[in-house]
Parts: C-alpha cells; structure tokens; sequence
C-alpha cells in the first residue's frame, strides 16, 4: 500500500496469479497451522507445502510467512467474493378484500366448465343404512342382469356355430 491508503494496481494481478493450491496453503496458514500440520490437511509433504508458501510469498511480495497470510487476507477480503446472478423477484401481488364469509367456496370463473357425474354423491362413504341398502340391491340387480347377458350371448353363439 502507498502512503495515501490506495491499493497498488498490481493487487488484482497478485491475486490472479495465486493458483487454487497456494491458495489452499495460505487459507491453512491464516488459521495458524504449521507446515507439518497443514501437509497432513491437505495430504501432501511438508516440502510442496513450503515450496507453495514460498512461491505464494514471492508473488504476495511479502518477506515471510506472516507478511504473506496478512496481504493473502486483505486480497481475499477484496477478491475472493462469490458471484451471483441478481436475484429478481416477480412483482408483488395485491390482495382484494372479498364479499364471501370464511368456510365458503369460492364461485366459479365463467370459463370453469363442471360437469355433475351421473353418480353425484354416490361414492361418498357415509350413506345412512337405507341408502346402503338400495345402492346394494340395484348392485346386485346389475350384476345379475349383465350375468344373464353374458349366459344369453353364449347361448346365442353356441347355437349360430352348431348350425
């Protein structure tokens, strides 16, 4: 930094230049680890990790490893930001006040198209025991007339096919 406070124009450059494994080593040294300590993290020899500290140093400019963890620190509190896309939200709906007490349905919309099915409440589970009986009895009428449908069709084929 010069005198004034501003940032040399050679930051961004520094900064760029840093390859991921350096970073990685310097990331560990900022939160005090040793050589050893930061080899065994990383799972790499103590050697690479100070042949990476020391060309990290000589890319920061620093004269030693503290130097180099406090310029790492200031560039990536300026640099290392996380992109994003902006963020854009639809616009905001208006409520309406509504004419209908709670608990009842909405009305239809002129384009809603609802057709009665031909059972309506039919298959709904709680019928009282008269309707249960009805609905049984014409079950069981149906049944019967599609069982003699079925024996009269095969009597019918049975006599065509015989001659």
């Amino acid at each position: 930094m010069t005198d004034s406070g501003s940032q040399p124009s050679d930051e961004p450059l520094r900064w760029a230049r840093l390859t991921g494994k350096q970073r990685a080593c310097l990331d560990l040294l900022l939160e005090r680890q040793t050589s050893k300590q930061i080899a065994r993290r990383l799972q790499i020899s103590k050697q690479a990790v100070d042949l990476r500290i020391t060309t990290a140093r000589h890319i920061l400019g620093a004269a030693n490893r503290d130097e180099a963890a406090l310029i790492y620190a200031r560039l990536r509190q300026t640099y290392d930001r996380i992109p994003c896309d902006p963020v854009v939200l639809p616009p905001g709906t208006d409520l309406v006040p509504s004419d209908f007490p709670d608990g009842e349905p909405a009305p239809l919309a002129l384009n809603d198209i609802v057709a009665d099915p031909p059972s309506k409440g039919l298959w709904r589970h709680n019928h009282r025991r008269l309707n249960r009986g009805g609905i049984m009895a014409a079950m069981l009428a149906a049944l019967v007339i599609l069982v003699l449908a079925a024996v009269t069709i095969g009597e019918t084929l049975t006599r065509l096919l015989s001659g």
